[in-house]
């Protein structure tokens, strides 16, 4: 049964019979007859079929829902059962915001550190399709924004709060400056993020609000690609500070952007079950460990 109901997750994520089977690892007509065989123990018609793939019934689409769980639930057993043999192992797969990318070692260094048996799988995803991936269980956990948009029926736990700044070459427009105010950078050529990220739509509000006209001349979903046009002197571009300095050189000038300060929420997200498999329980105590230094950092400053 649980074999069927991972056939049929995957028919559900990939909605093509063919990419769902070579996911499974088993051919084409052996997915279809344990699909076949799921609806035949359950009296109903979950796929609505044609020539091809057509999506879920109704019933399919709860099917769906109770697979979820029940998946989730043997997975998350089968590994209390290994951690109680062999400590805790496994492979631990988390996405990240791709501003949070430079963030994520904080976390994975000391769980690695804690932890020499488990091997890990970073993405760089959308906060949306991180919510998408956690749903249908094709991560364990998301690093994304919290507040900002919807994130759903999970657990959150608050890590830092994202600030930004102006990335330019020496020598450019506003490059001497030691800080720079949201109006004043709509006065220089931007590349940007494509507006399909979030983070994207975080600078294009402040900039609304502080009636900046700025229509960036390059776009890219690529943080990469953005910092190599940077150094062409050409452009400039506004991205969190935490990532800046992952890419500071001698030529990159990292200018904070105020009136306002803005500061958004970034944090740790899992689904919202119990027990949790132990590798997410893990790294959730991790993660309240860290913001809760994080707080008392703040404290210090005070």
């Amino acid at each position: 049964m649980i074999d069927k109901l991972e056939m049929f997750m995957a028919l559900a994520r990939e909605r093509h019979f063919g990419r769902a089977a070579e996911e499974c690892g088993v051919t084409q007509p052996t997915l279809s007859a344990a699909v076949k065989q799921l609806e035949e123990q359950l009296g109903v018609l979950l796929v609505l079929r044609g020539s091809r793939y057509q999506g879920l019934t109704p019933e399919g689409q709860r099917v769906l829902d109770w697979a979820r769980r029940l998946v989730a639930d043997v997975r998350t057993m089968q590994q209390e059962i290994k951690t109680v043999r062999d400590g805790l192992s496994g492979h631990l797969r988390i996405a990240a915001i791709p501003t949070a990318l430079s963030y994520v070692p904080k976390l994975t260094m000391p769980f690695a550190e804690q932890n020499p048996g488990v091997r890990y799988s970073i993405l760089s995803r959308s906060s949306a399709d991180i919510l998408s991936l956690l749903e249908n269980l094709e991560i364990d956990a998301g690093v994304t924004y919290l507040g900002n948009e919807p994130v759903g029926r999970v657990v959150q736990v608050p890590l830092y709060r994202e600030s930004h700044c102006l990335v330019t070459t020496r020598g450019a427009p506003l490059s001497e400056r030691k800080r720079v105010t949201w109006r004043e950078v709509g006065r220089v050529p931007l590349c940007l993020l494509t507006r399909g990220m979030q983070n994207r739509r975080i600078v294009d509000s402040m900039l609304a609000e502080m009636n900046a006209d700025v229509t960036p001349t390059l776009e890219s979903d690529s943080i990469v690609a953005l910092m190599a046009h940077v150094r062409s002197g050409r452009w400039a571009t506004i991205v969190p500070q935490s990532l800046a300095e992952t890419f500071a050189s001698e030529t990159l000038r990292i200018i904070p952007v105020t009136e306002p300060d803005v500061g958004t929420m970034v944090g740790l997200v899992t689904t919202r079950r119990e027990p949790h498999a132990p590798l997410i329980a893990a790294l959730l105590r991790l993660a309240r460990q860290v913001s809760a230094s994080k707080k008392l950092e703040s404290v210090a400053h005070l």
